[in-house]
C-alpha cells in the first residue's frame, strides 16, 4: 500500500484507496496481457499443426478456461496469505496497545516526527488519533494497514479470471473466424495490437517508459507465436 501522508488526516485511507486501485488496475491489465500471449501461442500452434477449424477451438477454449482457472486459484492462494499476514500484523498490534499503550503511542509520535512533523505537532497528531482510533492509527502509520478495507482473496480471484478471460478471447476470435488463408495472419495482426495497448496501458500505470514497454510486450507476444507455429507445423507434418 501506498504510504499515507502525514498530518491531522493522517489515518484516512484516500492515497492508499488510490493505490490500492491502480493495483488491482495493473494486475488486470497484466492479466490480460497473459490471457493473449498464452492463448495465441496455444491457438497459432494448432493452427501451424491442422486447419480443421473445430480443433483449434476447441483448443482455444480449453486454453482459456485451464488459463482464467489457474490465475485464479494463484491469486487466491496469494493474497488468502496475504490477508492473513495482515490480519496476524493486527492482533499483534492490537495486543501491543493493550499491554503497553503508552511506548504505541510514543512509537507514533515518532513516525510522524521522522516523516517530517515537529515533536510538539507530532505528539498533538499521534494522541488525537489514539483517542480516536488507536488500532487503526498505528495500523495505518505503522503497518501501512487500511483495516477497514483488507484485501479479499475472492475479489482478486474474480479480477484475475475475467482479465484473461477477456485477453484469451481475442486471440480465439482472430483465428477461428477468418478464412484458413489468412486467419494464422489475421490473428497475428490482433494480437500485436492487442499486446500494444496492454503495453502502453501497463506502462503508464508504472510510470515506465511507454514504447520500450510496448516493444517488449509486442516482441515476447510475437516470439511465443511464431515458436508455436512452427511446432504445430513440425508435429502435423509428423504426424501426416
Amino acid at each position: 500500500m501506498t504510504d499515507i501522508a502525514p498530518g491531522p488526516h493522517a489515518d484516512e485511507p484516500h492515497e492508499d484507496t488510490l493505490g490500492e486501485r491502480l493495483n488491482w488496475l495493473r494486475a488486470g491489465v497484466l492479466g490480460a496481457n497473459d490471457g493473449i500471449v498464452s492463448t495465441a501461442g496455444l491457438v497459432v500452434g494448432v493452427a501451424g499443426a491442422t486447419a480443421d477449424r473445430s480443433a483449434i477451438l476447441i483448443a482455444g477454449i480449453a486454453g482459456l478456461v485451464a488459463g482464467a482457472l489457474s490465475m485464479a486459484g494463484g491469486e487466491y492462494v496469494s493474497v488468502s496469505t496475504q490477508r492473513d499476514t495482515e490480519r496476524a500484523a493486527l492482533e499483534m498490534e492490537k495486543q501491543e496497545l493493550a499491554e503497553m499503550p503508552e511506548e504505541e503511542e510514543a512509537e507514533l509520535v515518532g513516525i510522524y516526527i521522522e516523516r517530517g512533523l515537529s515533536p510538539d505537532l507530532a505528539e498533538q497528531v499521534a494522541r488525537e488519533l489514539t483517542e480516536k482510533d488507536a488500532l487503526r492509527a498505528h495500523a495505518v502509520a505503522e503497518l501501512h494497514i487500511n483495516p477497514d478495507d483488507l484485501t479479499n482473496p475472492w475479489h482478486a480471484a474474480w479480477a484475475s479470471f475475467l482479465s484473461f478471460s477477456l485477453g484469451a478471447l481475442l486471440p480465439i476470435i482472430a483465428i477461428v473466424l477468418p478464412p484458413i488463408s489468412v486467419r494464422v495472419w489475421t490473428c497475428g495482426l490482433a494480437v500485436v495490437l492487442g499486446l500494444v495497448l496492454t503495453g502502453a496501458v501497463s506502462a503508464r500505470l508504472g510510470d515506465a517508459p511507454v514504447l520500450r514497454a510496448v516493444l517488449r510486450n509486442v516482441f515476447v507476444g510475437v516470439l511465443a507465436m511464431v515458436v508455436t507455429y512452427f511446432v504445430g507445423v513440425l508435429f502435423g507434418t509428423t504426424v501426416s
